[in-house]
Protein backbone atom coordinates (compact mmCIF):
# COMPACT_ATOMS: atom_id res chain seq x y z
CA UNK A 1 0.00 0.00 0.00
CA UNK A 2 1.25 3.17 -0.78
CA UNK A 3 1.47 6.34 1.23
CA UNK A 4 -1.67 7.75 -0.19
CA UNK A 5 -3.41 5.25 0.54
CA UNK A 6 -1.81 4.75 4.50
CA UNK A 7 -3.05 8.22 4.57
CA UNK A 8 -6.59 7.75 3.55
CA UNK A 9 -7.05 5.25 6.04
CA UNK A 10 -5.32 6.26 8.77
CA UNK A 11 -6.83 9.69 8.75
CA UNK A 12 -10.09 9.30 10.09
CA UNK A 13 -8.65 6.29 13.23
CA UNK A 14 -5.99 9.31 13.88
CA UNK A 15 -8.71 11.72 14.56
CA UNK A 16 -10.93 9.56 16.36
CA UNK A 17 -7.75 8.29 18.49
CA UNK A 18 -6.88 11.77 19.29
CA UNK A 19 -10.50 12.73 20.43
CA UNK A 20 -10.57 9.90 22.42
CA UNK A 21 -7.65 10.36 24.12
CA UNK A 22 -8.64 14.38 25.12
CA UNK A 23 -12.22 12.95 26.09
CA UNK A 24 -10.88 10.94 28.45
CA UNK A 25 -8.76 13.61 30.07
CA UNK A 26 -12.10 15.82 30.15
CA UNK A 27 -14.39 13.14 31.73
CA UNK A 28 -11.77 12.05 34.63
CA UNK A 29 -11.05 15.81 35.34
CA UNK A 30 -14.97 15.87 35.58
CA UNK A 31 -14.96 12.82 37.82
CA UNK A 32 -12.33 14.36 39.82
CA UNK A 33 -14.39 17.62 40.45
CA UNK A 34 -13.17 19.80 37.72
CA UNK A 35 -16.34 20.88 35.35
CA UNK A 36 -14.36 23.42 33.20
CA UNK A 37 -13.79 20.98 29.99
CA UNK A 38 -17.80 20.03 29.92
CA UNK A 39 -19.00 23.95 30.65
CA UNK A 40 -16.71 25.02 27.35
CA UNK A 41 -18.07 22.15 25.31
CA UNK A 42 -14.98 20.17 25.32
CA UNK A 43 -16.50 16.63 26.80
CA UNK A 44 -17.96 15.55 23.43
CA UNK A 45 -16.84 13.19 20.27
CA UNK A 46 -17.44 15.59 17.74
CA UNK A 47 -14.12 15.73 16.48
CA UNK A 48 -14.47 19.52 15.31
CA UNK A 49 -13.99 21.38 19.00
CA UNK A 50 -10.95 19.06 19.10
CA UNK A 51 -8.63 19.66 16.35
CA UNK A 52 -5.91 21.96 16.34
CA UNK A 53 -4.31 22.30 12.87
CA UNK A 54 -0.83 22.31 13.33
CA UNK A 55 -1.10 19.39 16.10
CA UNK A 56 -3.96 17.22 14.64
CA UNK A 57 -3.20 17.78 10.78
CA UNK A 58 0.18 19.40 9.67
CA UNK A 59 2.50 17.50 12.30
CA UNK A 60 1.47 14.33 12.06
CA UNK A 61 1.44 14.74 7.74
CA UNK A 62 5.05 15.99 8.68
CA UNK A 63 6.35 12.97 10.63
CA UNK A 64 4.51 10.03 8.64
CA UNK A 65 6.08 11.40 5.45
CA UNK A 66 9.65 12.39 6.89
CA UNK A 67 9.88 9.33 9.59
CA UNK A 68 7.21 6.88 8.95
CA UNK A 69 5.69 7.37 12.15
CA UNK A 70 2.81 9.26 13.25
CA UNK A 71 3.22 11.93 16.12
CA UNK A 72 0.50 14.34 16.82
CA UNK A 73 -2.09 15.44 19.44
CA UNK A 74 -5.58 17.05 19.43
CA UNK A 75 -6.33 20.46 20.95
CA UNK A 76 -5.64 20.12 24.76
CA UNK A 77 -8.91 19.90 26.91
CA UNK A 78 -8.81 22.40 29.19
CA UNK A 79 -8.40 21.62 33.02
CA UNK A 80 -8.15 23.59 36.47
CA UNK A 81 -6.50 20.86 38.64
CA UNK A 82 -7.10 23.32 41.93
CA UNK A 83 -10.51 21.90 41.55
CA UNK A 84 -9.81 18.50 41.57
CA UNK A 85 -10.92 17.26 44.88
CA UNK A 86 -7.35 15.82 45.92
CA UNK A 87 -4.88 17.56 43.77
CA UNK A 88 -2.30 14.97 43.49
CA UNK A 89 -4.72 12.20 42.87
CA UNK A 90 -6.33 14.73 40.38
CA UNK A 91 -3.69 15.20 38.67
CA UNK A 92 -2.23 11.60 37.84
CA UNK A 93 -5.87 9.99 37.11
CA UNK A 94 -6.59 13.07 34.56
CA UNK A 95 -3.19 12.83 33.20
CA UNK A 96 -2.76 9.21 32.75
CA UNK A 97 -6.84 8.80 31.37
CA UNK A 98 -5.58 9.82 27.83
CA UNK A 99 -2.85 7.54 27.80
CA UNK A 100 -5.25 4.80 29.15
CA UNK A 101 -7.90 5.44 26.43
CA UNK A 102 -5.69 4.58 23.65
CA UNK A 103 -4.31 1.35 25.36
CA UNK A 104 -8.06 0.15 25.60
CA UNK A 105 -8.99 1.07 21.71
CA UNK A 106 -6.08 -0.83 21.20
CA UNK A 107 -6.54 -3.64 22.85
CA UNK A 108 -10.77 -3.54 21.91
CA UNK A 109 -9.13 -3.15 18.25
CA UNK A 110 -7.83 -7.20 18.27
CA UNK A 111 -10.57 -9.19 18.91
CA UNK A 112 -12.77 -6.27 16.43
CA UNK A 113 -10.02 -7.97 13.65
CA UNK A 114 -10.81 -11.66 14.23
CA UNK A 115 -14.73 -10.74 14.42
CA UNK A 116 -14.48 -8.88 11.34
CA UNK A 117 -12.70 -11.43 9.48
CA UNK A 118 -14.76 -13.98 10.09
CA UNK A 119 -17.40 -11.99 9.55
CA UNK A 120 -15.84 -11.73 5.65
CA UNK A 121 -15.26 -15.02 5.37
CA UNK A 122 -19.34 -16.10 6.24
CA UNK A 123 -20.25 -13.27 4.00
CA UNK A 124 -17.84 -13.36 0.68
CA UNK A 125 -20.37 -10.07 -0.93
CA UNK A 126 -18.46 -7.44 1.78
CA UNK A 127 -15.04 -9.72 2.24
CA UNK A 128 -13.61 -6.37 0.55
CA UNK A 129 -15.15 -3.97 2.91
CA UNK A 130 -14.39 -6.08 5.42
CA UNK A 131 -10.60 -6.43 4.56
CA UNK A 132 -10.63 -2.41 4.33
CA UNK A 133 -11.90 -2.38 7.72
CA UNK A 134 -9.27 -4.78 9.21
CA UNK A 135 -6.74 -2.71 7.83
CA UNK A 136 -7.77 0.15 9.63
CA UNK A 137 -8.56 -1.24 13.08
CA UNK A 138 -4.57 -2.59 12.69
CA UNK A 139 -3.62 0.88 11.90
CA UNK A 140 -5.58 1.78 14.79
CA UNK A 141 -4.21 -1.04 17.30
CA UNK A 142 -0.33 1.15 16.52
CA UNK A 143 -1.47 4.51 15.91
CA UNK A 144 -2.77 3.79 19.59
CA UNK A 145 -0.08 1.92 21.16
CA UNK A 146 2.20 5.13 19.61
CA UNK A 147 -0.01 7.43 21.23
CA UNK A 148 0.18 5.77 24.60
CA UNK A 149 3.78 5.75 24.69
CA UNK A 150 4.04 8.89 22.90
CA UNK A 151 2.50 10.52 25.47
CA UNK A 152 4.30 8.94 28.10
CA UNK A 153 7.62 10.34 27.67
CA UNK A 154 8.43 12.49 30.73
CA UNK A 155 8.76 15.46 28.37
CA UNK A 156 6.48 18.65 29.60
CA UNK A 157 3.66 19.04 29.47
CA UNK A 158 3.31 15.53 27.91
CA UNK A 159 1.25 13.03 30.16
CA UNK A 160 4.10 11.39 31.73
CA UNK A 161 5.71 15.02 33.05
CA UNK A 162 2.20 14.60 35.20
CA UNK A 163 3.39 11.18 36.57
CA UNK A 164 7.38 12.27 36.50
CA UNK A 165 6.96 15.02 38.15
CA UNK A 166 5.98 13.07 41.42
CA UNK A 167 8.87 11.46 41.69
CA UNK A 168 10.83 13.85 41.91
CA UNK A 169 12.44 15.97 45.25
CA UNK A 170 9.97 19.82 45.13
CA UNK A 171 12.57 22.03 44.17
CA UNK A 172 13.56 19.38 41.01
CA UNK A 173 9.74 19.78 40.23
CA UNK A 174 9.49 23.14 40.21
CA UNK A 175 12.05 23.60 37.78
CA UNK A 176 10.94 20.32 35.54
CA UNK A 177 7.52 22.11 35.18
CA UNK A 178 9.02 25.23 33.84
CA UNK A 179 10.55 23.06 31.14
CA UNK A 180 7.04 23.16 29.75
CA UNK A 181 7.64 26.30 27.62
CA UNK A 182 10.19 24.84 26.32
CA UNK A 183 8.80 21.20 25.73
CA UNK A 184 7.56 21.28 21.89
CA UNK A 185 10.82 22.57 20.77
CA UNK A 186 12.49 19.50 22.92
CA UNK A 187 10.03 17.52 21.31
CA UNK A 188 11.35 18.62 17.50
CA UNK A 189 14.65 18.19 18.51
CA UNK A 190 14.02 14.84 19.62
CA UNK A 191 11.91 13.92 16.20
CA UNK A 192 14.46 15.64 13.84
CA UNK A 193 17.85 14.44 15.97
CA UNK A 194 17.00 11.91 17.97
CA UNK A 195 16.26 8.81 16.22
CA UNK A 196 17.91 6.35 18.72
CA UNK A 197 16.33 7.77 21.50
CA UNK A 198 12.64 7.96 19.67
CA UNK A 199 13.35 4.08 18.51
CA UNK A 200 14.28 2.98 21.68
CA UNK A 201 11.41 4.25 23.35
CA UNK A 202 8.72 3.06 20.94
CA UNK A 203 10.05 -0.34 21.16
CA UNK A 204 7.05 -1.55 23.27
CA UNK A 205 5.03 -0.28 20.31
CA UNK A 206 6.83 -2.67 18.10
CA UNK A 207 6.86 -5.71 20.54
CA UNK A 208 3.44 -5.93 21.39
CA UNK A 209 2.18 -4.59 17.30
CA UNK A 210 4.14 -7.96 16.27
CA UNK A 211 2.07 -9.64 19.05
CA UNK A 212 -1.24 -8.34 18.02
CA UNK A 213 0.23 -8.83 14.25
CA UNK A 214 0.80 -12.61 14.90
CA UNK A 215 -2.48 -12.80 16.86
CA UNK A 216 -4.81 -11.61 13.97
CA UNK A 217 -2.84 -12.68 11.11
CA UNK A 218 -5.23 -15.69 10.66
CA UNK A 219 -8.15 -13.84 10.66
CA UNK A 220 -6.69 -11.30 7.79
CA UNK A 221 -8.97 -11.69 4.55
CA UNK A 222 -6.69 -10.82 1.34
CA UNK A 223 -7.10 -7.56 -0.33
CA UNK A 224 -5.62 -4.60 -2.23
CA UNK A 225 -5.30 -2.60 1.30
CA UNK A 226 -3.84 -5.40 3.24
CA UNK A 227 -0.78 -3.69 5.31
Amino acid sequence: MDKFQNIILIAPVLVFSMVAHEYAHGYAALKQGDSTAYSLGRLTWNPIPHIDIFMTILLPLFTYLTTGLVFGGAKPVPVIPRNYRNYKRGDIIVSLAGVAANFGIAIVCIPLIIAVGALGRSAPAIAESCALLQTMLMGAVIINLALAVFNLMPIPPLDGSHVFKYILPPAWALNYQRLGTQGLFILFLLIGFGGPVINFWFKPVWFFAHLASRAVFPYLLPSQWTM
